[in-house]
């Protein structure tokens, strides 16, 4: 590894071995090949697109303010009786070890000294309790009980982490919890958070490794989540980044897709399309469009919605 381009490399002689998956991590992070540089009429283009197509969108909108996120497309692009039901999802033990886990991986990335999982996760928790915010609130109010079974899934996630993903030298910059925001003229805002960014900048070459970490299943929107990231950052800084992963925490895997200009393009379409959907759905009146999948599971319609209750029929006659 140079000093030049620093990235995830292999401890150095002396320092502790790489065990396989972390090799196998490892090679799915690295570059390969020549360092990328976009063309910069391709980069002017994309924004171009972006502002323009925002431009008509905002005025469609009536001055409505909109922020799109990965979740927010990932509702449209899904079911959009869903998308339009007021969101009543609650925090769990189950479902909050994810957030509770990206904490302890940050606070271990930083620890001084060796950090062990039951005590990064037990910082993170306490961390956590104190913020002013629902995450804080659910934390702070948990009994006895769900505060241990929530320790319990964070501290195998975490360990997960730090046993499987390959060492992060300090010369890569990692950043964990990586805000990004674009607030183009008009009345919509796009925003993100990066689980982790590795890579410091260098002139116009593409550096930038976002990771997204993962909890459960792989699932389709997982890329389409990276690639808006991707061009969130490219309409920030007009440099892409050069690769994305989605992270398994559960598998010890990775599922890697270089950064192109089919990426950037793919991801700017599926971001202007969504927004449509929202303005022709909440200010045109068109009727929404049912998609029933996996999701109809955990949907607040599910008692009334006859196509997900059809759909979940199917599912559990098959197994």
């Amino acid at each position: 590894m140079s000093d030049s381009a620093p990235e995830p490399a292999a401890p150095a002689n002396g320092g502790p071995l790489l065990t396989p998956v972390q090799e196998r991590n490892l090679a799915l992070l690295r570059r390969a090949g020549e360092p990328l540089v976009f063309d910069r009429e391709f980069i002017d283009n994309v924004t171009e697109q972006a502002l323009a197509g925002i431009a008509e969108l905002s005025e469609r909108l009536g001055g409505e303010r909109l922020w799109v996120s990965k979740g927010f497309l990932a509702n449209v692009h899904g079911c959009e009786a869903k998308h339009l039901h007021p969101d009543e999802f609650e925090w769990t033990a189950a479902n909050a070890a994810g957030f509770v886990a990206h904490k302890a991986i940050e606070l271990a990335l930083n620890w001084r000294g060796e950090p062990t999982p039951a005590d990064v996760v037990d910082e993170a928790l306490a961390r956590l309790a104190d913020q002013a915010d629902q995450r804080g609130a659910f934390v702070g109010g948990l009994s006895d009980g769900d505060w241990a079974e929530l320790r319990s899934r964070a501290i195998d996630r975490t360990t997960k982490f730090l046993q499987d993903f390959p060492p992060l030298p300090r010369g890569a910059q990692p950043v964990l919890e990586a805000a990004s925001k674009w607030r183009p003229p008009g009345s919509i805002e796009f925003s993100g958070k990066v689980d982790l960014a590795i890579g410091k900048p260098n002139g116009n070459e593409s550096r930038l490794l976002i990771v997204d970490f993962k909890s459960g299943n792989r699932a389709h929107h997982h890329r389409d989540d990276l690639r808006f990231y991707a061009l969130l950052h490219t309409l920030r800084q007009s440099v892409p980044p050069r690769k994305l992963v989605s992270y398994y925490l559960d598998y010890s895997d990775s599922e890697a897709e270089d950064v192109t200009e089919g990426t950037l393009q793919a991801a700017l379409v599926r971001t202007l399309e969504g927004i449509e959907r929202h303005v022709e759905l909440t200010v045109e009146g068109r009727p929404a469009v049912k998609r029933p999948g996996f999701s109809c599971r955990w949907c607040p319609l599910r008692g009334e919605c006859a196509e997900g209750i059809a759909f979940l029929a199917a599912q559990h006659n098959e197994t």
